[in-house]
C-alpha cells in the first residue's frame, strides 16, 4: 500500500496562469518527493477560511500570490526574519507542532538568478528598484544581504518610497528618490517592481540612466519581453530580463522549506525559456 501524496497549493486571483503547479510537479519528478500541488483561484475575501480549509484537510504548504501575500503575513502564526521585514509572504508552511509558518522566498530567488544564473556581480554595485510597492518590499532585504554599493528606490510617489527606505534602514542604506529626480543619475543594475510594463506602460526614465555594461532586471515575467526589458535592449543593457528565473528559484527556495531538499533548477528554467521562443 502506497503512502498517499502530501498537498501544496498555490493561492491566487487570478491564478489560472500561473506556472507553479509545472514548476512543482518537476521538481518533485527530480527529487522524488510524493505529493501533489494545484493552483486555487482565491479572492482575497475568502482567503483567511480557505487556507483553514486546506491545513484542516491535511495541506502541508502554500503558496500565495498577488493579491494574497499581505494577507498570507497576516494569517501566519510564525515569520522568518526575512518575511517579517517584507511585509508579506509568499510561502506557508506547517510546522511539526501544526504551527503555521510565513516565510517570503521572493528576495532570494531574484539574487540567486542574478548572481547564480546570470552571472551578475551585486556587492559594490549601484542598484535602482522602480516602484515602491510589496514587490520592492519583497526583495529589499537579501539585495541588501549581497552589500551593494547602495540601492535607490523611485517611484511617483515619494513618501512611498521614503516610508519603504525608512523601514530597511537598520538592515541598510536604501534612499529614496522621485523620478524627475533620476536625471544626471547611472546605476549598474535596474530592477523593474512595478507591473506596468505588462501593459506596456513605464516611468519617466532618463536616456543615461543605466551604466556601461549595466544590467536591466523585470520581476514580471511574460511569453514577450516586457515594456522594461525592451527598454533596457533599447539602452544597451548588457543583459535585460525578466523574472522567469526569479520564479524558478524563489519555488525551489519554498520546495526545500517544505521537503527539506533543494531541486536543480537550470535545467526547468532553460526549459520555459524555450518554450517561449
Amino acid at each position: 500500500m502506497t503512502n498517499s501524496p502530501d498537498t501544496y497549493a498555490v493561492f491566487g486571483h487570478p491564478v489560472g496562469h500561473s506556472k507553479s503547479p509545472y514548476i512543482h510537479g518537476r521538481f518533485a519528478e527530480q527529487t522524488r518527493q510524493n505529493l501533489i500541488y494545484s493552483a486555487r483561484d482565491v479572492p482575497p475575501e475568502n482567503f483567511r477560511d480557505n487556507a483553514e480549509s486546506f491545513f484542516a484537510a491535511g495541506g502541508k504548504g502554500l503558496n500565495c500570490t498577488v493579491p494574497l501575500k499581505e494577507l498570507a503575513w497576516r494569517y501566519a502564526e510564525r515569520l522568518t526574519p526575512r518575511a517579517r521585514l517584507a511585509g508579506a509572504v509568499n510561502t506557508l508552511a506547517i510546522q511539526a507542532d501544526g504551527g503555521i509558518l510565513g516565510d517570503n522566498t521572493d528576495g532570494i530567488g531574484l539574487v540567486t538568478d542574478l548572481t547564480d544564473n546570470q552571472q551578475i556581480r551585486l556587492p559594490g554595485s549601484r542598484i535602482l528598484i522602480l516602484g515602491a510597492g510589496g514587490a520592492a518590499r519583497g526583495i529589499l532585504g537579501p539585495l541588501l544581504d549581497s552589500r551593494p554599493q547602495q540601492i535607490v528606490i523611485a517611484n511617483r510617489s515619494l513618501d512611498k518610497a521614503a516610508a519603504i527606505a525608512a523601514d530597511f534602514a537598520k538592515t541598510g542604506e536604501v534612499a529614496s528618490i522621485a523620478y524627475p529626480a533620476l536625471a544626471g543619475r547611472q546605476f549598474d543594475l535596474i530592477i523593474n517592481a512595478t507591473s506596468a510594463s505588462l501593459s506596456g506602460q513605464l516611468p519617466p526614465l532618463p536616456d543615461k540612466l543605466l551604466a556601461a555594461q549595466g544590467c536591466c532586471y523585470d520581476l514580471a515575467y511574460a511569453s514577450q519581453p516586457t515594456a522594461f526589458v525592451e527598454w533596457g535592449r533599447k539602452h544597451l543593457a548588457a543583459k535585460s530580463l525578466d523574472g522567469l528565473g526569479m520564479l524558478v528559484e524563489q519555488a525551489a527556495e519554498a520546495f526545500l522549506l517544505w521537503r527539506g531538499v533543494r531541486p536543480q533548477t537550470a535545467g526547468l528554467i532553460g526549459e520555459l525559456n524555450r518554450a517561449r521562443q
